[in-house]
């Protein structure tokens, strides 16, 4: 029943509810977090430190970057050397790429007036092509304190973009190295297969053996220029790609996953054979909705049509579920100009919209009757369970062109309850996080699920209809720069420099628990840093996506690929023979486009991507 492929499987599916199916008890406060079978073990603290002074790193020489700033702008080394050398001396005091705490400077070359200084301390060199990743040691967390609360401690310039973006370049070469490794393997053991297993080299139909990998992985081909092996797969999508698995299948994976990436494929690449496997895929998965109420039931055998929901649930929907297909959907009915699509998967929010409470936080399971829907679980979380309903109230009002206004009223109206109820600050350190909400109590824990709110929040702030600089849009602004850096020392203070499945709050600011302490190659945080990169030009984010891109490199590669990791505070464990298809298709592609300053792909004006990061334009206002 756990396997992926199984028609009860989602990796949405809360920690506490597979554990007690199986008869587990749960420690006191522990709260649940996206299925997996984990080890339960004691808990572990997560606020490793590391002592830095003693630790050489290679590409983060300070005095160096100001050095080659100074011999660039022609100016006298003799005048600048000894504050250059004061200035990298306080660095390294608290730590190569970023301080425990605000570096102080005697000297006092610039000014660090919040958004007024010129002055930027992380800039690094590039980073050769022969690279040893073995040799990376995590760096520790508390670091980059000054980012915290939100604030932009330094002023972003053109010149330090373009820094950014050469630094960047080298770092995006070493990503593609990575997509490369894992497709030579996946092309020449897994090849049409829905998984590869990273270890043995082995594969498996998880998925009911409709080329899951393969085609979750299509637009991160193209936008990585790997269009050779974009169109390899693009002939097997033709010859072989068949919809008709003899067992059920997941509505909401199957409809991410693969319709979202043949979806893609196409918006992309313009070529009419993923259109035509993407609507005989929508057909088939559209008739999940065929329900008294019009939400679709989760689970759906694509040859006879018969659905049903999952009994491990109750019987109940699922808002994560039901709320994430719109994007998909619309976009279906957009290409083929049947507004079929649309208008079923439309249904499901014109319901939501009626049971929406006052402060916009919808409960997690739902029933139908003759009147309706109703409440069944009224959990709160922007974590499993919830998470991109809330990120599809956003994103469909992006999609269409900013014309359906319903859909923005929504995601104001749950942005004004997550903050008013759900936005938390840590002990000791004041760490910005979301808790859960259940019969009005509060659960002090994080998913690593919830930190793609980082990207939801900077992006609806940026397309604020009262502007970036109105009070709201600030404040969502403010709080998605720092639940990032929460959600970057939900990394930086592992052994591995790696975060697990959810932290707990409470104590030290958080611990990792003991029931899932894994990582199972997810991708949330480093969406985060992708947006706030993208729309903020900060490099800081590029940074701890390297640092992120390091860790993953050391512990979780693998002779065929990556895999994932049974205990993120152990790094004496080796990585497990488990490969999901949204490492590809989300992590990798976040990772890339992070490091990408030429990307084709433009989230503010252009495109929006649907929850396993496939992207399609925006609807044109004629259209």
């Amino acid at each position: 029943m756990l396997a992926p492929g199984d028609a009860n499987y989602n990796p949405h599916r809360a920690v506490d509810d597979v554990l007690a199916e199986e008869g587990v008890e749960l420690e006191d406060n522990v709260g649940d977090g996206a299925m997996y079978a984990g080890d339960v073990g004691d808990h572990h603290k997560g606020d490793q430190q590391v002592d830095l002074s003693e630790k050489e790193d290679m590409h983060n020489h300070f005095a160096e970057a100001v050095r080659q700033h100074i011999e660039a702008e022609k100016k006298s080394l003799s005048e600048k050397l000894h504050t250059i050398k004061e200035s990298a001396a306080e660095v390294m005091k608290h730590g190569l790429r970023g301080g425990a705490g605000e570096v102080k400077v005697e000297a006092k070359p610039v000014e660090f007036d919040k958004g007024e200084s010129t002055y930027y301390p992380y800039m690094t060199m590039p980073v050769p092509e022969d690279y040893d990743f073995t040799k990376y040691e995590p760096l520790g967390g508390g670091r980059f304190a000054e980012y915290k609360d939100g604030d932009s401690p330094y002023a972003i310039t053109d010149k330090l973009k373009e820094q950014s973006d050469e630094l960047a370049r080298s770092r995006r070469f070493h990503v593609l190295k990575g997509m490369k490794h894992i497709w030579k393997n996946y092309k020449e053991k897994a090849f049409g297969s829905d998984e590869l297993h990273p270890i043995s080299g082995t594969t498996s139909q998880n998925w009911g053996g409709m080329g899951t990998t393969l085609v979750d992985a299509l637009d991160t081909l193209w936008l990585m220029g790997m269009k050779d092996e974009f169109y390899d797969a693009r002939d097997w999508v033709r010859d072989h790609l068949h919809h008709s698995p003899p067992g059920d299948v997941s509505v909401f994976e199957t409809t991410i996953r693969s319709l979202g990436g043949l979806l893609s494929a196409y918006d992309l690449s313009g070529d009419k054979v993923f259109l035509d496997k993407a609507e005989d895929l929508g057909k088939r998965l559209q008739k999940a909705y065929n329900t008294k109420s019009g939400l679709p039931h989760g689970s759906v055998n694509l040859s006879t049509g018969s659905s049903h929901n999952f009994g491990w649930y109750g019987n109940n929907f699922i808002l994560a579920e039901i709320g994430t297909q719109q994007i998909e959907y619309r976009y279906l009915s957009h290409a083929t100009g049947n507004p079929e699509y649309a208008k079923k998967s439309d249904r499901v929010f014109e319901l939501l919209e009626q049971k929406m409470p006052a402060d916009g936080l919808l409960g997690e399971g739902f029933s139908e009757n003759s009147g309706g829907i109703s409440v069944t679980k009224d959990k709160v979380s922007f974590g499993a369970m919830g998470d991109s309903t809330y990120e599809y109230m956003i994103k469909q009002w992006l999609q269409t062109g900013k014309k359906e206004k319903r859909f923005r009223d929504m995601w104001d109206r749950s942005m004004d309850g997550l903050h008013n109820q759900l936005v938390q600050k840590s002990s000791p350190s004041g760490l910005t996080y979301l808790a859960d909400r259940e019969h009005g109590r509060l659960n002090h824990k994080m998913d690593h699920l919830a930190c793609f709110m980082g990207g939801a929040l900077s992006i609806g702030a940026y397309t604020d209809p009262d502007g970036l600089n109105s009070p709201r849009a600030q404040r969502d602004l403010k709080t998605a720069k720092a639940l990032t850096y929460t959600c970057y020392q939900m990394y930086a203070r592992s052994k591995t420099g790696i975060s697990p499945e959810y932290v707990q709050f409470g104590g030290n600011d958080f611990s990792i628990p003991g029931n899932a302490p894994f990582y199972i190659l997810r991708p949330e945080v480093v969406e985060a840093f992708y947006y706030l990169s993208t729309l903020t030009g900060d490099p800081i984010y590029r940074e701890w996506g390297w640092e992120v891109w390091q860790s993953i490199e050391k512990y979780c590669r693998t002779k065929y690929g990556y895999g994932s990791l049974k205990h993120v505070d152990r790094p004496d464990m080796k990585p497990e023979d488990r490969m999901e298809s949204f490492f590809l298709a989300e992590t990798m592609k976040y990772l890339y486009l992070l490091f990408d300053p030429d990307s084709e792909i433009d989230i503010l004006n252009k495109h929006v991507f649907n929850t396993e990061a496939h992207p399609t334009k925006v609807f044109s206002a004629s259209s």
